[in-house]
């Protein structure tokens, strides 16, 4: 695969599926990129609009269907489909049904695409990438979630907004589950080289404890305001599954906090949970050894805990 010939499969062509699709075209994103939907009129629709645009980017080949065989040889197959979160309602709240769904579409894209990378999206993730990766059978390097990747785009831009810097110099992540119990890692979290624990700066103000908690209670509530204003979250979940594309197809060794198998690592074992790793062509490589407290590492065995619980209760 390279960044010239990569082929994107997307499966779904709802707000988050036909988001992505849109920035991986203006982005230069893949040559060829394919939206699969249930709803042929409504897949067709989103393509030929895309197309429409094509003009002012980066050229592209832009198909869908209703008929799965347009994903064939995908190098990448994102997977956006399933019921979605309404309001009032927990991202663990749609397992079950999601899980059906899966049960039945993953070893048909595999037929379709068996070299493919398998990157989930519909939630609740964590829980999903487990189940595509039991599925599937593939190599655990190759199935992962977008996780906590726009959790941490969330948690980054408050710190920004608190701290009246350019949220790009702000470095911290989030770990654990896409969800509630997420885990806020304040402890390696910087703005430029400076710990956000001891910012400081004259102009700029600094960080309190009262601050962090209204951080992190934002992040984890942030998209139950969108689904209840809008509907659905599409343009910052978009762009953060591009982003993870991006560090696939252009094989660019990019740390990013996605949802991925853990064996056993500090107390969490056999359960997929977002941490900070290196993903590249081959899909995630590495997880980093990144310092923790007492009290972040046993958030995380508490976050780890909630999916396998949610797992056990789907038989797996």
């Amino acid at each position: 695969m390279s960044e010239q010939t990569g082929k994107i499969g997307i499966v779904g062509a709802g707000n988050v599926g036909a988001t992505i699709a849109y920035a991986c075209m203006i982005r230069g994103i893949g040559k060829h990129i394919s939206l699969y939907d249930l709803a042929k009129e409504k897949v067709e629709a989103e393509v030929l609009d895309l197309n429409h645009g094509l003009m002012f980017a980066p050229m592209a080949k832009l198909d869908g269907s209703d008929d799965l065989q347009v994903l064939a040889d995908s190098d990448v197959i994102v997977v956006t489909a399933g019921a979605k979160q309404k309001s009032g309602q927990t991202r663990l709240d749609l397992a079950q049904a999601n899980t059906d769904i899966c049960t039945k579409l993953i070893p048909e894209l595999l037929k379709v695409a068996p070299n493919a990378i398998l990157l989930m999206v519909t939630n609740p993730v964590d829980v999903l990438t487990y189940v595509a990766l039991k599925l599937s059978g593939l190599d655990s390097h190759r199935v992962l979630g977008s996780g906590c990747v726009l959790d941490g785009s969330r948690f980054r831009f408050l710190i920004a907004q608190r701290c009246g810097v350019a949220v790009q110099n702000v470095h911290a992540y989030i770990a654990g589950e896409h969800g509630d119990s997420e885990i806020p890692l304040w402890s390696s979290a910087t703005i430029g080289a400076v710990p956000v624990s001891q910012w400081d700066i004259a102009g700029f103000g600094s960080m309190t404890a009262k601050d962090e908690q209204e951080i992190i209670e934002e992040v984890r509530t942030s998209a139950y305001k969108i689904i209840q204003g809008k509907g659905a979250t599409n343009y910052a979940v978009g762009l953060a599954v591009t982003t993870i594309l991006q560090a696939i197809m252009w094989d660019e060794k990019r740390v990013l906090s996605v949802s991925s198998l853990v064996e056993e690592y500090r107390g969490v074992k056999d359960v997929c949970i977002s941490w900070p790793s290196i993903v590249d062509r081959q899909g995630v490589r590495v997880k980093l050894p990144i310092p923790m407290t007492e009290d972040e590492e046993a958030g995380l065995c508490r976050s780890a805990a909630t999916i396998r619980r949610v797992l056990g209760t789907l038989g797996f």
